[in-house]
């Protein structure tokens, strides 16, 4: 499943180096961008017959920590640490509307790409190198 905000962990610390010119292209091709990650995800489910949710598990672990009493000694007790585990899991779809969503969202990506090539051309012509 697709998620936002790791996707664009990568985008914004490219684009604290990218020109302006690069920061307008990136950002007219962000939604291009975002449909093909949904339409590779739909693609993926129509092939498998199922989709996939992501489930996160919240599990305690004993452990062994450590601490420094007043006089700078150091020692260890044992401590509970909490970890969060995310996996997929199988979720049942109807592929008939599975494949009329992909056929939505390449409709969609078509008009996206078509404004996203026309927003390019203006970044071009705002920022020229």
């Amino acid at each position: 499943m697709f998620k936002p905000a790791l996707f664009l962990i990568p985008l914004v610390a490219l684009t604290a180096c990218a020109t302006p010119r690069e920061r307008c292209v990136s950002s007219a091709n962000r939604q291009v961008s975002t449909l093909d990650q949904l339409i590779s995800e739909t693609r993926g489910n129509i092939s498998r017959g199922y989709g996939l949710v992501e489930v996160q598990d919240v599990r305690v672990v004993r452990s062994s920590c450590e601490g420094t009493n007043s006089d700078g000694t150091e020692f260890r007790f044992p401590c509970d640490e909490t970890r969060t585990y995310t996996r997929q899991e199988p979720v049942t779809i109807n592929v008939a509307d599975e494949q009329t969503k992909l056929a939505q969202l390449l409709e969609r990506r078509d008009a996206a790409a078509r404004a996203a090539q026309a927003q390019v051309q203006q970044c071009i012509a705002v920022h020229p190198e």
